[in-house]
């Protein structure tokens, strides 16, 4: 095994998981709900029926840069929290965070993609899974749903591409899932469920202003659309759901722009790419895994280049400095270890990286991104949306 030299640089401090990341969110609300095993680690309000809201890609720096798209949000901002993403901060590592309350390290998924040590290959974990990959094995600990399914009612409120997809059986499986497209059908269909049982635990997910910034970018008009339609929804779906309903709302990481001319293709560099077996990751946090044979003087002078090209731009560091900094989270299970890739390129300035001998080159024509740890990336709100007894 590769011995560890020298320290990272100056990196921010870990998710604090345990008390205020995203993997609080949903085993804090199957606490309200008298779920035993669980903490209320985030104290939310009691309730007898919980909704957590996730908007893909709210990051809390967006949402006051663009509050004025979200009246509704904007009013309750002054009473939330700032809570961190997972890391990396993409989808695949914080929705599994939030559906099984473990950090990545734990259950596994560090990445929108990542080597698969038995099959040496890179695998994807969000909408393309290989067919050699079992999501129940590749993510075996049980979720909160599956937890919770047998002491109260759970729902997932999706799209119904997500009904059975392999992120959801790795991440979210359990409980009762209802598809709705729209998003006043899923509002609508939210409200009915919440109101057919005395209790319940309710995961909603929305994904458009994701998807709007990685096409537009999430400074434009498209996303500023996108997000004026969310705070409309939410404000209905608290008009509509009981009473007695607690409404929160959080995101799995949040966004920001790259311009064209900062998007590289590092893969046209010998150098950054010597000695290496696979890249994966995403464009502001690559995996880097380096040859089966290579010794620590491979992995030190791949480092070298790296520092040379992208130090000023990048946090570099080897595989030991990020489970040592806790970036994954404490007590980093041992099949995970080899998913993690031998050196991390986590981008801090607005830059994105790409590997174009594996991805397609419209790749680079994306102009929202995530992956990193800076404030944009990481920080994520959590709202109250609705409390009993006070509306």
């Amino acid at each position: 095994m590769l011995q560890d030299t020298g320290s990272a640089q100056d990196l921010p401090a870990a998710p604090r998981f345990g008390s205020r990341t995203v993997a609080e969110v949903l085993s804090s609300a199957a606490a309200v709900v008298g779920v035993p095993g669980f903490a209320n680690a985030l104290a939310l309000p009691s309730a007898r029926r919980v909704c957590v809201v996730m908007v893909d890609g709210l990051g809390q720096s967006l949402l006051r840069q663009r509050a004025g798209h979200a009246p509704f949000l904007r009013g309750l901002a002054s009473t939330g929290r700032t809570l961190s993403a997972a890391f990396p901060t993409t989808t695949a590592a914080s929705l599994a965070s939030l559906g099984t309350g473990l950090p990545p390290g734990r259950h596994g998924m560090v990445g929108y993609d990542v080597l698969d040590p038995e099959q040496d290959r890179v695998v994807n974990q969000l909408g393309g899974w290989d067919p050699g990959v079992d999501p129940a094995a590749w993510q075996p600990h049980p979720t909160v749903f599956e937890r919770a399914e047998q002491h109260v009612p759970t729902v997932t409120v999706s799209l119904p591409r997500f009904a059975d997809s392999a992120m959801t059986r790795a991440a979210l499986r359990g409980g009762r899932f209802i598809s709705a497209e729209g998003t006043h059908a899923r509002v609508a269909a939210a409200a009915e469920a919440l109101a057919s049982e005395k209790s319940m635990l309710m995961y909603l997910y929305w994904n458009e202003l994701d998807k709007a910034g990685h096409r537009y970018g999430c400074q434009s008009g498209r996303w500023g659309d996108q997000l004026e339609e969310l705070d409309g929804a939410l404000r209905t779906l608290v008009r509509r759901v009981p009473a007695d309903t607690l409404v929160v709302l959080t995101a799995d990481h949040g966004m920001l722009d790259v311009e064209a001319r900062h998007r590289y293709d590092f893969s046209a560099d010998p150098e950054l790419v010597a000695g290496v077996r696979h890249t994966a990751g995403e464009p502001r946090m690559l995996h880097l895994y380096l040859e089966p044979d290579a010794t620590e003087a491979h992995r030190d002078a791949l480092l070298a280049a790296w520092r040379r090209a992208y130090g000023s731009r990048a946090w570099i560091l080897t595989r030991d400095q990020a489970l040592a900094a806790g970036l994954f989270g404490a007590g980093v299970d041992p099949a995970v270890r080899p998913r993690i890739g031998d050196v991390l390129v986590a981008a801090r300035e607005p830059i994105a990286l790409f590997d174009t001998r594996r991805q397609p080159g419209t790749a680079l024509e994306m102009v929202g991104y995530h992956g990193s740890l800076t404030r944009a990336e990481r920080e994520v709100p959590l709202l109250t949306l609705a409390v009993p007894g006070r509306r």
